[in-house]
């Protein structure tokens, strides 16, 4: 027995020597009512917070839409979701900071459609606010599809890909979003189907004889697919709340732009780019829809190229 206390004596004594030397001091340990979070101040006079379950609001609406959240099997899936976002810091804080940025022009072109404002957050789960392009090649921060983009009057060639133009994909994603809603007849399952599309969510409504997304057994993917984008809504629109404290400045702003309409086919982007007084980088970060060295145009077809304002921001002088 006196050898278990020794035991337990000489772990107490070594955990107390590793917090003092530790980056957290103890000391400043305390429980913040208010907020109900237990708050580390650190040695450097920053703020860690201890780990716990995010907070799960009493009442939530999604596009004027009642989520049931007093059901517990929806209230799990929202928290699950929730959890990831919480403590999967590195892409949280990154979704705050581009949010700044991206999402001001992503909701007036949704407005310019009548579409909810929170459909935005789609853009946010689907892409992270990135041009990526997925294993099935849909591409852009709405994830669209060749067919679809070619459908929907976007170009989709090897020079130029107009799923990497911010608007006018967001014009697309927002028609789809429209279309969807008139069929489903409300936002929830219009959303859910921008996952599973239009064909996979009727067939699963009529074999189920279910017409309410949360009554609905869905794969994987389709069924945490609304919680991911409620979750998105729920950390972006009160990030301290969830653990989150990134100050504007340290968020990534809109830039000034200045349009350059072009008309005729571009034998070099690079070229041009210098004489326009920009280089190559700025053309294509700014333009991400040119997927080459070329602009091949002999239809004299207007092309609007969207350039900083102010190009010595973006330009190392030697």
């Amino acid at each position: 027995m006196e050898s278990k206390k020794l035991k337990y004596a000489f772990a107490a004594i070594v955990i107390i020597i590793l917090l003092l030397n530790s980056a957290v001091s103890l000391k400043y340990l305390f429980y913040d009512n208010n907020e109900k979070q237990i708050v580390y101040i650190n040695k450097d006079s920053t703020l860690s917070l201890l780990n716990k379950s995010p907070e799960i609001p009493d009442e939530l609406y999604f596009a004027g839409e009642r989520v049931p959240i007093e059901i517990p099997s929806v209230k799990e899936r929202l928290e699950r979701e929730l959890l990831v976002n919480q403590y999967w810091h590195s892409q949280t804080i990154l979704w705050i900071k581009r949010s700044a940025r991206w999402l001001p022009e992503i909701s007036s072109t949704l407005l310019e459609k009548n579409i909810p404002d929170e459909l935005k957050y789609i853009s946010v789960i689907e892409s992270n606010l990135t041009n990526v392009v997925s294993p099935a090649g849909a591409a852009g921060f709405w994830q669209i599809m060749p067919v679809v983009a070619k459908a929907s009057g976007l170009i989709v060639r090897n020079d130029v890909d107009e799923r990497y133009h911010l608007r006018k994909s967001t014009l697309v994603a927002a028609d789809y979003l429209r279309e969807a809603k008139q069929k489903f007849g409300n936002w929830t399952l219009a959303a859910a189907s921008y996952n599973r599309g239009v064909p996979g969510l009727s067939r699963a409504i009529e074999s189920q004889g279910q017409n309410n997304f949360y009554n609905l057994y869905l794969n994987e993917e389709t069924s945490r697919y609304i919680f991911r984008i409620l979750a998105a809504k729920l950390v972006l629109e009160n990030p301290e709340k969830y653990g989150f404290y990134i100050p504007d400045k340290e968020k990534y702003s809109s830039v000034d732009i200045r349009e350059i309409e072009v008309k005729k086919t571009i034998g070099d982007l690079a070229s041009f780019a210098n004489d326009a007084g920009y280089n190559y980088r700025i053309l294509k970060t700014f333009n991400p829809w040119l997927r080459d060295t070329v602009l091949k145009n002999n239809e004299g077809r207007s092309f609007i190229f969207q350039m900083p304002a102010d190009p010595e921001k973006f330009i190392v002088n030697p």
